[in-house]
């Protein structure tokens, strides 16, 4: 079977293997985004609703998060003397970079 987008073939593999591996289709979604041409805020929504069922938690959220957004901001938030420790200050510090 072929299909035309990434979506229609997580849906159907969602139906074909049920909520069981749901977590699983959403942690390959978590994994596919990219910031590209998003602004960091639009970025941060997307990412937040997809880790929220990724069952992802912590230090692994975080991973995913730094690999995903822009090199510019993922490289000035390295700079950083004192670097954000929990996902929800790295969404914070990187739309207050994403201002300036």
């Amino acid at each position: 079977m072929e299909y035309e987008t990434v979506e229609e073939f997580l849906a159907d593999l969602s139906k074909e293997f049920g909520e069981r591996e749901e977590g699983t289709v959403k942690v390959a979604e978590l994994r596919r985004l990219e910031q590209e041409r998003k602004t960091i805020k639009e970025f941060v929504q997307k990412f937040r609703r997809a880790a929220r069922e990724s069952r992802y938690k912590k230090q692994l959220l975080v991973e995913e998060f730094k690999y995903s957004i822009n090199k510019t901001i993922q490289w000035r938030l390295m700079e950083l003397e004192c670097q954000p420790g929990t996902i929800k200050q790295w969404y914070k510090q990187s739309i207050n970079l994403d201002r300036n």
